[in-house]
């Protein structure tokens, strides 16, 4: 495929440029500026730009789309005053997501998943996270990550799988957490391993969940079977989760509503990924983590859309992109790059979030903007003309 007339190559220092893509490797195979314009192969599709931009497609390293019905009445609780932390403690939040999706049969919890999945990939998602969580039985999780597996074999979206058993303290542990974290190391995780259905492994490692020596144990039980960690920390306190994820060398350590100048700086000083949730803040009314203070101090930073059913129920990264803007104050460049190469870091995918000779073709072709700073400005204005995966058109848009 070629691809011409582009504005600009996002992540490149091309501006009126074009760039080839192989539907074969799924590769971009070379660009350039619009005056060096190869002519077409045989029987190649041209892709006429019309001075729209070329973007990387959104890579979205945080979500748990894999979930039974909906929450929807704790959103009139939220309304009505009660905070996250008091719906979990009246039985619903996570547990109540767990109690739904054991009573719904596997293919039925993996309709509605993938539904999600095709959802948020024609909103421009190339490559996306997701998360178990909400099985908290070894029987559940398992049913949960098989889940994930085929819902990467049915999309042409790139899928990391991440085992979240440690979301919450499953009911048959009620007020038993060590001996959860036990189940979670000696039983779920060799269990997860055998399938072999998780790249990463990942606790809920904050105020009223699991402690940092918890977490800990968690991490080292799946570090021989490969599984390497992505922590949700610093969401409702200074939990210490930042400090143990860098400790054992997360890949991310997730949320970040309440982090402080420590753990800003020690990010800086790790390759650890701060990964920041601005729908989660948006729809909960928390503070928005703070993605510029970290920028400037040398950290790496996602944003990511956390889509889940009771505190993100939105996976449009768009949206993101623009919170990145209206509520945390980056650039709009800036916050393209978090949603794009920060959350390719994020799930360990250093050919995704660039365009770049070599990298994979997943493309984004706009609508012809007179600014890039239009898409997260206008932010429920469609811009996508076309959509490339794998270096192959998965759809086409009307604008």
């Amino acid at each position: 495929m070629l691809i011409v007339n582009i504005k600009e190559i996002f992540s490149s220092d091309i501006a009126d440029g074009w760039l080839r893509a192989d539907g074969a490797t799924g590769l971009i195979i070379a660009m350039g500026p619009m005056d060096t314009v190869p002519a077409p192969e045989p029987g190649e599709e041209v892709v006429d730009a019309r001075g729209g931009y070329a973007l990387p497609s959104f890579c979205d390293s945080h979500t748990h789309i894999v979930y039974a019905g909906s929450r929807h009445g704790e959103f009139l609780d939220k309304i009505n005053g009660l905070s996250y932390e008091e719906i979990a403690r009246r039985g619903g939040g996570i547990l109540n997501s767990a109690d739904l999706l054991h009573d719904t049969p596997e293919d039925e919890l993996y309709e509605q998943s993938l539904a999600r999945a095709r959802e948020v990939m024609l909103k421009g998602t190339g490559a996306i996270e997701i998360k178990s969580g909400y099985g908290l039985t070894l029987e559940d999780e398992l049913k949960m990550l098989r889940v994930i597996r085929c819902i990467r074999r049915a999309v042409p979206m790139t899928v990391r799988a991440t085992f979240l058993g440690a979301h919450a303290v499953g009911r048959a542990f009620a007020g038993r957490r060590q001996d959860y974290v036990d189940h979670v190391c000696r039983e779920m995780i060799p269990a997860v391993a055998a399938e072999g259905l998780a790249d990463f492994v990942d606790v809920f490692c904050d105020r009223g969940f699991f402690t940092p020596a918890q977490t800990a144990q968690i991490m080292e039980a799946a570090a021989p079977y490969g599984m390497r960690p992505k922590i949700h920390a610093n969401e409702l306190d200074v939990s210490g989760g930042v400090e143990v994820g860098v400790e054992h060398g997360a890949v991310s350590v997730d949320h970040l509503e309440r982090a402080e100048q420590p753990q800003i700086d020690l990010l800086a000083k790790s390759a650890t990924v701060a990964t920041m949730l601005p729908g989660a803040s948006f729809f909960l009314g928390m503070p928005y983590a703070p993605a510029r203070k970290a920028l400037e101090a040398g950290c790496r930073v996602a944003l990511a859309s956390d889509y889940n059913p009771g505190s993100s129920p939105s996976g449009d990264m768009r949206f993101v992109w623009a919170l990145g803007c209206i509520k945390m104050k980056l650039t709009p460049r800036q916050a393209l790059d978090c949603v794009t190469r920060g959350g390719a870091m994020a799930m360990d995918l250093p050919d995704h979030g660039v365009l770049a000779v070599g990298t994979r073709a997943n493309i984004i072709v706009t609508c012809p903007l007179p600014s890039l700073s239009v898409i997260p400005y206008q932010y429920t204005t469609p811009f996508i003309s076309r959509l490339i995966l794998g270096g192959k058109t998965i759809k086409e848009y009307e604008n």
